[in-house]
C-alpha cells in the first residue's frame, strides 16, 4: 500500500524500528486530526515488522475507565514474562492482569514492571508496541506506558503512540505531525483510486488534503458534500460515514450499534446482546460487506474510530438505552455489566451508581486511582441520594490524589464540601484539598484549611495538625506554624511527631535550646526503627520525611545519612518511587557537605530524572539547589544563576545561601549582607540553609569592618551550634568568634576544635575545614609566623582544588605569594578511574563492583536489566576492564 505524502514520516519511523533491530529503543508520538493517517503509519509499522514481536492495543472511548484495559490489551500476549520480575514488580503486574492479589502499591510500580517485562521480552529479539487512539487510553495505563517509555534506552524496544491534538499529553516524548496532503499528492491518490479528472477537483477542495476525507469522498456514490456541509474534513468524514450508517438496513444498523457502544469486540458476546434484540450474525455481515466494520478471528473492528461514532451517535436515545440494557444482561464480568446499567440509565438510578462504586472500588484495588476516580464520580452523578452522593464524590477525590492528580483530587473534593454538613466528612475534604492547595503553593490557605477542621475529625485531626505545621514551616509561615503548636490536638506530646512540631515552633522562636532535642526524637524514632528491622509506623515513609525535616535542623550529618539510606534502600527494595526524590535530594545534599561533589551530582541526576518521569516537579526545585552549592563553590556563577529559584519558603533559602557563598567566594561582600536580609525579611530565617549562611553572612561583615552585622549573625549561628552540639559546628562558631575578635589564641582554639571534630566521621565536612585553614593562614601571616601559615594555606589550597573551589583555591594561592612562597603546580590529582563515566555509567559500576547482579541493579535504579548492561558495556572500555571480576578491583571513589 503507497503512503502519498509521508516520506518524511516513514523514514522517522523506519529508523525507529531499525534502532530497536540493533539494539537500542525509542518511543514517538504521531499526533494529528481524525483521518490524517496515523492508524496507516501503525498498519505499515506493522508490516515492516515481520521479524518483531509486535504488540498492539487501542484506546476505546467505552474502556477509558476501566483501569488499565489498555495495558491489559497490549501485554495480554506476553503475560507469561512477568514470573521473571524482580518479586514487587511481578506482583504489581499480576494485579493488573487480573491473576494476582490486589493490595495497595505505589503508583509508579506498574511502570517499572512494563519496563521491566518488555525488556524480558526483548531478549527474544526486537519489540514493537503500537497503541492507536491513545487519547482514549484509561489514565492508569497511560500513565504506566508513559514512565516506560521515557525510560527506555538498549532493549530493543519501539513504541508509538497514534493521539488526536486534544489528548494524551506525553512531554518529553518525540512528537512526528503528519501533515494535510498537498495538491498533486492527493491528486495521484485520487488517480489512484480511478477517480475522474471532473469529480477530482470537487473531492480535493473539500477533503481539505485529509486522507480519509480523500478516500471517503471518492468511493461516495451519491453527491460530494455541497456548501451546507460541516466545515471542516473530519465533521464532513463524520457526516459521510452517518450517511453510509443510515443507509443500511434497521437490523444492520442495530449490530453496528451494539458493536459501537461494547468495549469488547468478541462476536459470541456482542451476538447474545444482538439475539435479545432480534437481530443476528446476517445482521453483521452485511455492515461487513459495506466496509464498515471488519471481522476476524472472531473480533469484530471498526475500519476507522469514526465509524464507531458515527454509528453511536446517529442512533435515537431510545434505541441506545436498549442496547445498552441487552448488554447489561449478557455481560460476562462485573465491570462491563456495571458500566452499561449506568449507560442505560436515564436520570438519577441507585442500582446504577451502586454497581459503579463496586466497579470503582475493584479499580481501587488494582492500583488504578485514576480510572477509580472517574468512576466514582459518575457514580455521584447517578445519587439520588445527597449524602451518597457525597461520599462518593469524598472517594472520587481521594483516589484522584493517590493517582497523584492533584487539581483533579482539589476540585472533586470541593464539589462534595458544597454538598455537606456533616463536620467529620467536610474535616476528611480539608484533608484532601489540603494536599492539592500545597501542590498549587498555596500553602496558607492548605494551613487554614487543615487547622479550621481538624478539631472536627475524631481519627485525623492530630494528623491534620502535624501536616498544618510542616506546610507552614516550609512555607515560611511562623504565625501559623506556632498556632499549629499550641492546638490542642498536640498538647500533651503524645507522639514524637507532636514533639516535632513543638520543637520546630522553638526553633521559630530563636529557642534552638528547647526545640532541637524535641526534633531529635522523631529522627531517633525512625533510626531505631531501622536498626530493629521494624516495617511499622516509625519506619514508614511519611514518618521518615518529617523526621528527615527536622532532622536537617539537626547538623547530625552521620545519623540523618543513616537515616535517609536506610529510606532509599527500602524505597527501591520495595518499588516505591514516591518518596525517593525527595530522600536522594537530601542525600545529595549531605553528600556535598562531606565534599563528595561527583557523588552527589550522581544522585541529583537519578533524582532528577525520577522527579521529572512521576510528575513531582516541586522536588525538581529542591534538587537544582544541591547542583547550585556545588557550582556556588565553584565559582561558575551563570550555573548557579540558572538553577535557583528564590523566594521566603525552605525551598528557597537554599537558593538564597548557594547565591550567599558564591558572592562570599567572589568577594562580593556587600551582596552577602544584602541577601541575608533578605532571608530576614522573607520568614525562612529558620531553615538549616539560613542559619548556616550566618556563618558566611558573619565572615563577609567582619571583611567589610562591620562589627555590628557580624556580632547579629555570629549570635545566630552560634546559639544554634552550641544548641545542636556537632564538632563540626562548635569549630565553625569558634572560627566566627576568632575572626570577630582577631584574637589569636582564641582562633587556636577554633582550629584546635575543628581537629577534635575531624576524628569523628559524622563531622567530616572539608569545605569548612578549608575556609577554617585558609583563614588560620591568613592571620599566622599577618602575625609574620611564615612557616605554619604556609602549612595551613597549602592544606586549604589542596582541599579547594580537590573540590574545584576555584576562588577559593585562587585566595590560598594569593596568601601563599604573601608568604614568599610559590605556590606548588597543582598536582595533577591521580586520576580517578571513576572521572571519564557518566553519573549513570558509574552508578551502576558501582553496584556491578560491590557484585550485584544487573538484575538486581535494574530493581534498585528503576532500570531495566537491558540498560545496565548497556551503562556497563559503555563503561568497561572507559576503566580497562573487560569483567566484572576486574571491575571489584577499582577504586570507583
Amino acid at each position: 500500500m503507497v503512503l502519498y505524502g509521508r516520506d518524511a514520516e516513514l523514514a522517522a519511523l523506519d529508523g525507529l524500528l531499525g534502532g530497536a533491530r540493533a539494539g537500542t529503543s525509542g518511543a514517538v508520538v504521531l499526533r494529528g486530526e481524525a483521518g490524517i493517517g496515523k492508524t496507516a503509519l501503525l498498519s505499515h509499522l506493522a508490516r515492516s515488522a515481520a521479524d518483531m514481536t509486535v504488540l498492539r492495543a487501542t484506546g476505546v472511548e467505552p474502556e477509558s475507565d476501566l483501569a488499565f484495559a489498555s495495558l491489559l490489551q497490549l501485554l495480554r500476549p506476553v503475560a507469561h514474562h512477568a514470573d521473571s520480575l524482580p518479586a514487587p514488580q511481578a506482583e504489581a503486574l499480576r494485579v493488573v492482569l487480573g491473576t494476582g492479589a490486589h493490595g495497595p502499591h505505589d503508583r509508579f510500580l506498574t511502570g517499572l514492571a512494563v519496563l521491566s517485562l518488555l525488556a524480558e521480552v526483548g531478549d527474544g529479539g526486537p519489540v514493537l508496541c503500537l497503541l492507536d487512539d491513545a487519547h482514549w487510553i484509561d489514565e492508569p495505563s497511560a500513565q504506566a506506558l508513559l514512565f516506560a517509555a521515557r525510560r527506555l534506552t538498549a532493549e530493543g524496544v519501539a513504541m508509538v503512540f497514534a493521539a488526536r491534538d486534544d489528548g494524551f499529553a506525553a512531554p518529553g516524548l518525540v512528537e512526528l505531525r503528519p501533515a494535510r496532503l498537498r495538491r498533486e499528492e492527493a491528486g495521484r491518490l485520487l488517480g489512484e483510486l480511478a477517480v475522474t479528472p471532473v469529480r477530482r477537483e470537487r473531492i480535493i477542495r473539500e477533503s481539505g488534503g485529509n486522507p480519509l476525507a480523500l478516500t471517503e469522498f471518492a468511493a461516495a456514490d451519491g453527491p460530494e458534500p455541497g456548501p451546507g456541509a460541516p466545515l471542516t474534513a473530519t465533521d464532513r468524514v463524520l457526516a459521510s460515514f452517518r450517511s453510509r450508517v443510515s443507509a443500511l438496513p434497521d437490523r444492520a444498523r442495530l449490530v453496528l450499534l451494539i458493536a459501537a457502544a461494547e468495549s469488547q469486540a468478541d462476536v459470541a458476546h456482542l451476538m447474545k446482546a444482538a439475539a435479545l434484540l432480534g437481530a443476528g450474525p446476517e445482521d453483521l455481515a452485511r455492515a461487513e460487506a459495506e466496509r464498515l466494520v471488519e471481522v476476524t478471528g472472531g473480533q469484530v473492528a471498526f475500519r476507522h474510530p469514526l465509524i464507531r461514532a458515527a454509528a453511536y451517535g446517529s442512533a435515537p436515545l431510545a434505541r441506545r438505552v436498549a442496547v445498552h440494557r441487552a448488554l447489561a444482561d449478557t455481560a460476562d464480568t462485573p465491570d462491563g455489566g456495571a458500566l452499561h446499567r449506568a449507560a442505560a440509565a436515564i436520570g438519577p438510578d441507585e442500582d446504577a451508581a451502586a454497581g459503579l462504586e463496586a466497579l470503582a472500588e475493584r479499580a481501587r484495588a488494582r492500583g488504578g486511582h485514576a480510572s477509580a476516580a472517574n468512576v466514582y464520580h459518575q457514580a455521584a452523578r447517578m445519587s439520588p441520594d445527597p449524602a451518597a452522593r457525597t461520599a462518593r464524590l469524598t472517594a472520587a477525590a481521594r483516589s484522584a490524589g493517590q493517582a497523584g492528580l492533584a487539581a483533579r483530587s482539589g476540585e472533586l473534593a470541593e464539589e462534595a464540601a458544597a454538598g455537606s454538613e456533616d463536620p467529620a466528612t467536610l474535616a476528611e475534604l480539608a484533608y484532601i484539598r489540603s494536599f492539592s492547595l500545597f501542590e498549587k503553593d498555596a500553602v496558607g490557605d492548605a494551613v487554614r484549611l487543615l487547622v479550621d477542621h481538624a478539631a472536627d475529625s475524631p481519627t485525623r485531626g492530630a494528623d491534620m495538625v502535624r501536616t498544618a505545621a510542616f506546610h507552614a514551616w516550609h512555607s515560611g509561615d511562623l504565625d501559623a506554624l506556632r498556632d499549629c503548636a499550641a492546638r490542642p490536638e498536640l498538647q500533651g506530646g503524645r507522639s514524637p511527631g507532636d514533639r516535632a512540631v513543638q520543637g520546630l515552633a522553638r526553633v521559630a522562636g530563636g529557642d534552638f535550646t528547647g526545640g532541637l532535642p524535641l526534633l531529635a526524637g522523631l529522627l531517633d524514632e525512625v533510626d531505631e526503627a531501622d536498626g530493629a528491622g521494624a516495617d511499622g509506623v516509625g519506619s514508614g515513609h511519611h514518618a521518615r520525611t518529617q523526621a528527615v525535616t527536622g532532622g536537617l535542623l539537626l547538623g547530625d550529618d552521620d545519623r540523618l545519612r543513616r537515616v535517609v539510606e536506610a529510606g532509599i534502600r527500602r524505597c527501591r527494595k520495595e518499588g516505591v518511587l514516591g518518596p525517593l526524590p525527595f530522600l536522594l535530594s537530601v542525600l545529595g545534599r549531605l553528600q556535598v557537605f562531606a565534599g563528595e561533589h561527583r557523588d552527589a551530582l550522581v544522585t541529583v541526576a537519578e533524582a532528577t530524572a525520577l522527579a521529572r518521569d512521576t510528575g513531582l516537579n516541586k522536588r525538581v526545585v529542591q534538587l537544582d539547589h544541591v547542583a547550585a552549592r556545588i557550582a556556588a563553590v565553584e565559582g561558575d556563577e551563570t550555573r548557579v544563576r540558572s538553577l535557583i529559584r528564590t523566594g521566603p519558603t525552605i525551598d528557597g533559602s537554599h537558593g538564597i545561601a548557594a547565591l550567599i557563598l558564591l558572592d562570599l567566594g567572589l568577594g562580593r561582600y556587600e551582596d552577602v549582607l544584602r541577601r541575608i536580609d533578605e532571608v530576614e525579611r522573607g520568614g525562612a530565617w529558620h531553615s538549616i540553609a539560613s542559619i548556616l549562611a550566618c556563618a558566611d553572612a558573619a565572615e563577609a561583615a567582619v571583611r567589610l569592618g562591620e562589627p555590628d552585622r557580624a556580632d547579629q549573625a555570629a549570635r545566630r549561628f552560634t546559639a544554634w551550634a552550641e544548641a545542636s552540639g556537632g564538632p563540626w559546628a562548635r569549630a565553625t562558631a569558634l572560627r566566627i568568634e576568632a575572626m570577630r575578635s582577631g584574637d589569636l589564641a582564641g582562633y587556636e582554639r577554633a582550629i584546635e576544635t575543628y581537629r577534635d571534630a575531624q576524628g569523628t566521621p559524622s563531622a567530616r565536612r572539608p569545605f569548612e575545614q578549608a575556609r577554617t585553614e585558609l583563614l588560620h593562614g591568613e592571620a599566622l601571616r599577618r602575625a609574620r609566623r611564615t612557616t605554619q601559615a604556609r602549612a595551613q594555606l597549602r592544606a586549604a589550597a589542596a582541599t579547594f582544588e580537590r573540590l574545584g573551589a576555584t576562588p577559593w583555591a585562587d585566595r590560598a594561592h594569593a596568601e601563599l605569594r604573601a608568604t614568599g612562597a610559590s605556590p606548588a603546580a597543582s598536582a595533577s590529582a591521580p586520576s580517578s578511574p571513576a572521572a571519564a563515566l557518566t553519573h549513570q555509567e558509574l552508578q551502576v559500576a558501582r553496584l556491578a563492583a560491590a557484585g550485584t547482579s544487573s538484575r538486581e541493579i535494574a530493581a534498585q535504579l528503576f532500570l531495566s536489566r537491558r540498560t545496565v548492561e548497556y551503562h556497563l558495556y559503555k563503561a568497561y572500555p572507559k576503566l580497562g576492564v573487560t569483567s566484572r571480576k576486574e571491575l571489584a578491583g577499582l577504586d570507583l571513589s
